[in-house]
């Protein structure tokens, strides 16, 4: 069996087109949608509460009776980070005047770790598939959903960490190259030095050779070509994130869109301002005048407390300035379409693999 074959065995999908987890920018009927059509859809669950992923996947099962996957973030626990927020705010005060924002920010995790909570609500929902980026949980939280039958599959930046993910028990990986938009998926080096970071078209082959799983290609696929080309360099899928966000399922605002549809392959750039770790969006007023990668930036997650009521402040106003504007580097290839239509688009992009 190929491993491609293999790969849609394992996630019990009909293509090998996996819609990659936008946390904050969908709504669960992207991932239905998705499924629904062939695919793997998958609902990110780092910024819900246990309560709230509850009832998103039970929304995400209403409306598809195919599989599906819930996807975590595996970072640690920053501790204590006031004494950060509060240099950041005092470089952001100047922003709050422009806006007249008076009110103070949120404290606490902007974002959640997969914890021994999440794991038991994880068990009772018994999704087919569960994903974790910034690595792998612990071990023993690995083998209570591999024990129970869930899937596991993680993400890695290098060959390194995609070899180590494997090494803790997950069963396919995705191999983000540096073009992707949205969070890197860095755990082993320092994420704030990432000129050494690899590209898709590097990256993908070199990790086809090193595990023994499946490999899904993500980074600059945003059309049936990038498809072909995943599979030219030995993925088993591709994984799309960017060009799900102009579908009517996603839940970007009005700014967010219009930025992705007007955005060039030049228009992105990694930064760390938005939440305290690299991630690739759209470069805005905020990244020009701090710089995209400002070590001041409290630690992730709690970059994103500071700045959530002038973001709010601005988005009201119709300014997308202060805002995460997630994207890939090849989003202009995007069109506006339905999930269901743009996944089986992006699947004529698969190629007719015989099976061994």
């Amino acid at each position: 069996m190929n491993q491609t074959d293999r790969l849609l065995k394992m996630l019990d999908i009909e293509l090998p087109i996996i819609q990659g987890p936008m946390a904050g920018n969908m709504k669960p009927d992207l991932a239905a949608a998705v499924s629904n059509a062939g695919g793997l859809g998958m609902l990110p669950c780092a910024t819900l509460s246990v309560g709230q992923m509850i009832v998103e996947a039970g929304q995400v099962r209403s409306l598809t009776n195919r599989s599906f996957a819930l996807s975590f973030f595996c970072h640690a626990d920053p501790g204590d980070t006031a004494a950060q927020e509060r240099v950041w705010l005092e470089k952001l005060a100047p922003y709050y005047k422009e806006f007249g924002v008076t009110q103070a920010p949120p404290t606490g995790a902007a974002r959640n770790p997969f914890d021994e909570k999440y794991c038991e609500a994880v068990l009772k929902l018994a999704p087919k598939i569960a994903h974790f980026h910034f690595g792998m949980p612990k071990p023993a939280l690995v083998r209570r959903l591999k024990d129970a039958g869930i899937v596991v599959i993680s993400t890695g930046t290098t060959v390194e960490e995609c070899k180590r993910v494997v090494e803790e028990g997950a069963e396919a990986v995705c191999a983000q190259g540096f073009e992707a938009g949205g969070h890197r998926g860095i755990f082993l080096s320092n994420d704030t030095d990432i000129a050494q970071q690899v590209g898709t078209m590097a990256l993908v082959p070199q990790v086809v050779d090193a595990v023994n799983v499946p490999v899904m290609a993500a980074g600059c696929i945003a059309d049936a070509r990038g498809v072909a080309a995943a599979f030219a360099l030995g993925a088993s899928a591709a994984w799309v994130g960017s060009a799900y966000l102009l579908t009517p399922e996603s839940k970007i605002s009005p700014m967010h869109r219009e930025a992705l549809k007007n955005a060039r392959d030049d228009s992105s750039a990694l930064t760390s301002l938005f939440t305290g770790r690299p991630a690739r969006g759209i470069v805005n007023r905020l990244m020009r005048d701090m710089g995209p990668m400002n070590p001041q930036a409290p630690t992730f997650p709690n970059a994103a407390n500071p700045l959530a009521p002038l973001r709010a402040a601005a988005e009201k106003a119709g300014s997308g300035d202060f805002s995460p504007l997630w994207t890939g580097q090849a989003v202009s290839l995007a069109r506006e379409t339905s999930a269901a239509e743009l996944t089986k688009e992006l699947a004529k992009g698969v190629p007719k693999i015989p099976a061994d």
